[in-house]
């Protein structure tokens, strides 16, 4: 089982309004993500020495990315219609919430020679996601096109939005050390077994 599930509860239903003014609406996110990202990065540098060294991926740093990546992914997930729930400005794990990354507990070993080069294994993985970026972004304009007219969101159109920001959560995951393992193109995973994240949560009214 990958370490690193992405969830998303679908809703028909959406808000003609909060759909219109959607990026405007995710302005305060986007700010914060700025204090996220810096947190990532100085976890994520430090870690990469202590994986280096030792071989172990200290479990406060893997904690502060651990954070950062549900931020961002709770964040994205609102900037891009996957939901119209506010998501919290933390980055705990918040179950009720309608877009949730599981993430597992750090490995107790990790490769020390995957971590040295990671910077050259990642590549592909840069490639794959721009092009899945470019898909996720193009998805959701045409769903707030169907959003904005009809107040509705397919069930297609949610499903490919999902697989898209699925892959792009893991392959975040991936590139801050959290896994060893190349993200999965499969659309969603069942949460790992270790997480606290159940497996769905009620999904809450758009």
């Amino acid at each position: 089982m990958y370490p690193v599930a992405y969830e998303a509860d679908y809703v028909e239903r959406r808000s003609r309004l909060s759909t219109f003014f959607r990026l405007i609406l995710a302005i305060p996110w986007f700010v914060v993500s700025i204090v996220w990202g810096l947190v990532a990065f100085v976890c994520v540098v430090v870690a990469w020495f202590a994986i280096v060294i030792t071989g172990r991926y200290p479990e406060p740093l893997y904690n502060g990315v651990s954070m950062a990546l549900r931020f961002y992914t709770r964040a994205n997930g609102f900037a891009l219609l996957m939901t119209d729930a506010f998501p919290p400005f933390g980055g705990e794990e918040s179950p009720e919430y309608p877009v949730r990354l599981a993430i597992a507990p750090p490995l107790e070993s990790y490769n020390r020679w995957k971590t040295l080069f990671r910077f050259i294994l990642v590549i592909p993985v840069g490639i794959i996601v721009y092009l899945v970026q470019l898909v996720s972004r193009a998805i959701s304009m045409l769903a707030w096109l169907v959003i904005v007219v009809t107040g509705k969101l397919p069930r297609g159109i949610f499903d490919v939005m999902r697989f898209t920001l699925a892959y792009e959560a893991r392959a975040s995951a991936y590139e801050l050390l959290v896994t060893e393992t190349y993200p999965p193109f499969s659309p969603d995973d069942e949460a790992p077994a270790t997480s606290a994240v159940p497996p769905s949560a009620p999904p809450l009214a758009g």
